[in-house]
């Protein structure tokens, strides 16, 4: 028979142990604030673990100095203890960015916007005891100093732990002529992945993996070692001009884009999608994992597709006030649109849907939960 023991009464050595297994921010500072006993059981940051911004060489001229900017996406969800909120069971997507001019701003989880409270200038730190923070995902993009902004259209950097030396990350990106980029951690230069072919639309990290796609949909990961792509999935043939890789629910899709014309141009001056003709539809795929085949998925369910200029996600509607299941959220020229899977229509919103019903007046720009 298991015995059952209070938290409290834990060995004082299983404290570290367990502390170990959180791997973000906010989960440790959740562990650190529990009592002085769990505080003083682990650090709060590994001195040799990434820290943002990051320089590194730039994509193009090296005589430019670049940087990796992270953001980290995260879901508030008001307690009881803010009554002046109408709903606790449904939270807001706030999206925090570290860089090197602003150690800290708020962004659109969406198209990466700043966001700007003008009516309270000053900073109001984010109250714990009355919202549950949970880390949803971390973006990154490439800024830098001179020119050739438009050098990475995506860029994604793994791992990034509180325990893992920085040594052993890896970023992987997009290059805007299609081109597959590595760079390890003290390289002088980005190193091209098949570097005869420029085809390639996304990367994400799935699976502990940098996994890509290109343009007929074909997926392949990322082998660091030896630098070359294991093909993981059959081509999918879809005919839209952009595929984009969405994880949901420990599944990998493909969310095929399609335009009302074949755009002109592929990227504008910041590196993000810039076309003149506007997305006409999407079309959603599944990889039946089992038997390696394509799946038309007709139906998100309560699931929300969010393709970012920075990141692809997936929350479910029934935890994020002001999205709509069943739904994928985008950018569209300048606009941020929304394209229903049931009825294909497509309508523009604002550039966030709940963020400024959250943000003004009550949000800081501080770190959340502060310095510790």
């Amino acid at each position: 028979m298991v015995e059952k023991v209070e938290w409290c009464e834990l060995p004082l050595e299983l404290w570290p142990k367990i502390g170990k297994y959180l791997d973000k921010h906010i989960d440790i500072l959740r562990f650190r604030s529990v009592c002085e006993s769990w505080r003083s059981s682990i650090f709060p940051f590994n001195l040799n673990s990434p820290s943002f911004p990051l320089q590194i060489p730039h994509p193009i001229n090296s005589s430019i100095d670049a940087y990796l900017n992270q953001s980290t996406l995260y879901l508030v969800q008001p307690t009881h203890a803010s009554s002046n909120l109408q709903s606790f069971s449904k939270g807001y997507l706030i999206k925090v960015e570290e860089s090197e001019n602003h150690p800290l701003r708020l962004v659109s989880p969406i198209s990466d916007r700043k966001v700007t409270n003008h009516l309270s200038p000053s900073p109001m730190v984010l109250n714990l005891l009355e919202y549950r923070v949970f880390e949803v995902c971390k973006s990154y993009n490439v800024h830098s100093n001179g020119d050739n902004y438009d050098a990475v259209i995506k860029v994604v950097f793994f791992p990034n732990s509180t325990w893992i030396s920085i040594e052993n990350s890896v970023a992987c990106c997009i290059f805007s002529e299609g081109r597959l980029g590595l760079m390890k951690h003290g390289d002088e230069k980005w190193t091209l992945v098949d570097e005869k072919n420029f085809y390639y639309d996304d990367v994400i990290e799935f699976k502990g993996q940098f996994y890509v796609t290109d343009k007929w949909g074909t997926i392949s990961w990322v082998d660091i070692c030896s630098l070359k792509l294991i093909q993981y999935s059959p081509p999918l043939c879809g005919f839209g001009n952009k595929k984009h890789l969405v994880e949901s629910c420990g599944s990998v899709y493909v969310v095929d884009r399609y335009y009302e014309s074949e755009p002109r141009t592929r990227r504008n001056h910041v590196g993000h999608p810039n076309h003149d003709a506007a997305v006409e539809y999407f079309r959603v795929y599944k990889l039946d994992e089992e038997w390696g085949t394509w799946v038309d998925v007709k139906n998100l369910g309560d699931r929300v597709f969010i393709l970012g200029n920075s990141c692809n996600f997936s929350v479910s509607a029934k935890d994020v006030i002001g999205y709509q299941g069943n739904c994928i959220y985008f950018t569209d020229m300048f606009d941020v649109r929304m394209y229903n899977l049931q009825d294909h229509s497509i309508m523009t919103i604002a550039f966030d849907p709940s963020i400024q019903k959250f943000v003004w007046p009550t949000l800081s720009l501080q770190r959340i939960g502060g310095n510790n």
